[in-house]
């Protein structure tokens, strides 16, 4: 292990995609080898400190390395550093990070998009070839849509989440970045599959898995039997696209140009395109926000100075505790812990977090059905170009209605990736393909087809 410390002159450092650069070699001769990997910094390091963009962790150095870590170390990829992002992945711009904002390589006045600004704008700027986010409403596929790069956002228990700091521990997964769809998709290959680190994984029940593994229809995992490199073959003759109007209604008009241009060259290679429809993706957006506000409110209580975080100094427990945390989080963590407590608090659990989840069973059912008439599902992204610096940050509710293309897909635990569709006005434009559950294999082929 070699510490970078060169003074800040390349381009990484002058976008700040780097929270923190630490390059770990490996000589190992796995499928990433000679691929360097830039980590989001909510990802466990051992022995590289973890902040999640935050000052409440700025001195954290983990004992141990996530799952996803072990994986890559094992495919003999070369880690280059942690990434900048929006702090413990609250925001979708990249801009709440306490480390400071990051700039998108495309436009350096713009935002990357969030909360894995940092890992795309690594990729796009070419100081990195790979990088792993996490994406709890979008937050791989909104920055690389932003920096025109591939993120996909894998269904829900495909990776282990183990020794990735929680937020929202029912909505998040860990997605890959790269340029290319096949890049990604190998680096989907590397980290895919059973952990018994983590009961959320899918395990093969014939091994004995975790309980619950036999209700796994085929007792398999899914990565067992797919190779997702493999299926970037861009055959998409004979696909079905399943277009939800709801979610190309909203988008800015230059977005859906560029989008419906997309689907009309899909259609010259053999997809069919037919329109679908989801009701329920108008309280989507406010259903994820209780349901992850809430999760939030609970997962950053160990954050007390005593735990983990900066100590709160003299005093008593109470006046050490809000010290410490008044201290060590930013203004949009504190936003998002008072009104997740308040949603789960006594007399209003039911009226808002109890009917957010009956939402987000609503969303699930509505994608269930579209996805009977199509393989895939197909729309812009996100619905407007990258913003400037600055300009949502003070507009909290209109950064949250960015996300309406991509928190449904969370809500309803399934896979997406987001691929350069072309440009308006200069600035990326991003395709998001939605498949069912473990449908892995068929968004990336839709994927590589848009970018031939």
């Amino acid at each position: 292990m070699s510490a970078d410390d060169a003074p800040g002159t390349d381009a990484a450092d002058d976008l700040n995609a780097f929270i923190t650069r630490e390059t770990v070699e490996n000589d190992s001769d796995g499928p990433l080898a000679g691929k360097t990997v830039a980590v989001k910094d909510n990802i466990s390091t051992e022995g590289i400190r973890t902040t999640c963009g935050s000052a409440m962790l700025a001195e954290y150095v983990p004992p141990y390395d996530a799952t996803v870590v072990e994986r890559l170390r094992e495919a003999g990829a070369t880690l280059v550093g942690k990434a900048n992002m929006d702090e413990f992945g609250m925001g979708g711009t990249t801009e709440t990070s306490a480390f400071g904002p990051v700039k998108n390589p495309v436009d350096p006045e713009r935002v990357p998009g969030g909360s894995s600004g940092g890992s795309a704008a690594a990729v796009a700027a070419g100081e990195a070839d790979l990088a792993l986010g996490s994406d709890t409403g979008g937050s791989v596929r909104n920055p690389a849509a932003f920096c025109g790069v591939v993120g996909i956002k894998p269904t829900y228990g495909l990776v282990s989440r183990y020794g990735l700091v929680a937020y929202a521990n029912s909505l998040e997964q860990i997605g890959p970045l790269a340029n290319t769809v096949e890049d990604a998709a190998a680096l989907l290959d590397a980290i895919a599959g059973p952990d018994e680190r983590d009961a959320t994984t899918r395990y093969d029940a014939a091994e004995g898995g975790a309980p619950g593994a036999s209700d796994v229809s085929d007792d398999t995992h899914p990565a067992d039997a797919t190779e997702y490199a493999a299926a970037a073959d861009g055959d998409v003759d004979g696909m079905t696209v399943g277009v939800p109007t709801e979610l190309v209604e909203g988008a800015d008009d230059e977005v859906v140009e560029v989008f419906e241009d997309a689907l009309a060259d899909l259609e010259s290679k053999g997809v069919e395109t037919v329109e679908v429809s989801l009701p329920s993706v108008e309280h989507a957006v406010q259903a994820y926000y209780v349901i992850a506000m809430s999760e939030a409110s609970s997962n950053l209580a160990r954050f007390d100075g005593v735990r983990y975080g900066t100590a709160g100094g003299e005093g008593n427990w109470n006046e050490s505790f809000a010290r410490s945390r008044e201290e060590g989080f930013g203004d949009e963590v504190k936003r998002r812990i008072l009104l997740g407590t308040y949603a789960l608090s006594a007399g209003y659990h039911d009226k808002y977090y109890k009917k957010a989840q009956d939402a987000r069973a609503w969303v699930k059912r509505d994608f269930d059905e579209a996805l009977g008439e199509a393989d895939v599902l197909a729309t812009p992204t996100m619905p407007v170009l990258p913003p400037k610096r600055g300009e949502s940050l003070d507009d909290p509710l209109s950064l949250y209605l960015m996300d309406a293309n991509t928190v449904p897909v969370n809500l309803a635990n399934l896979p997406a990736i987001s691929v350069p569709a072309g440009e308006a006005e200069g600035l990326p434009v991003g395709l998001q393909f939605v498949g069912p559950a473990f449908g892995e294999a068929a968004i990336i082929r839709a994927g590589s087809a848009v970018e031939e």
